[in-house]
């Protein structure tokens, strides 16, 4: 992921995603990608270790998991802590505005769920033409 300079962001605009240079753009590409999506709505059920939450994101590779929280936290989304034990854990839990943006995801996981049966309807419509 490239960052923008920050000689070329002026904090008095505001943030529109449809803008090339803004921001914005970044961050919902970090929410919105397949496991980034996936993260932040498992978290809300509450602090998940990291095994833990890449069994519950099934299929997602340790590495793209971490990636994916280090973005999440980058952004402020995710808190990382480490808990003095051992051996050593780390927990994972969403911050306020993570537990906003999960939220409104989690209801376009439930629509998306929802229409299951009709968009394998249309998919097979589609590929019948």
């Amino acid at each position: 992921m490239s960052e923008m300079p920050q000689a070329d962001v002026d904090p008095t605009l505001e943030a529109d995603v449809f803008s090339r240079n803004c921001s914005s753009r970044e961050i919902l590409q970090n929410v919105t990608s397949r496991w980034g999506l996936l993260a932040l709505v498992a978290l809300l059920d509450g602090e998940l270790r990291f095994n833990a939450l890449r069994r519950r994101v099934d299929g997602v590779s340790e590495r793209m998991l971490s990636v994916t929280l280090q973005s999440l936290e980058r952004d402020g989304y995710v808190r990382r802590e480490m808990l003095q034990a051992i051996p050593p854990r780390v927990e994972y839990s969403l911050t306020e505005s993570g537990r906003q943006v999960a939220v409104l995801l989690a209801g376009l996981i439930d629509l998306v769920e929802g229409q299951v049966g009709s968009v394998d309807g249309a998919r097979q419509e589609y590929d019948a033409r």
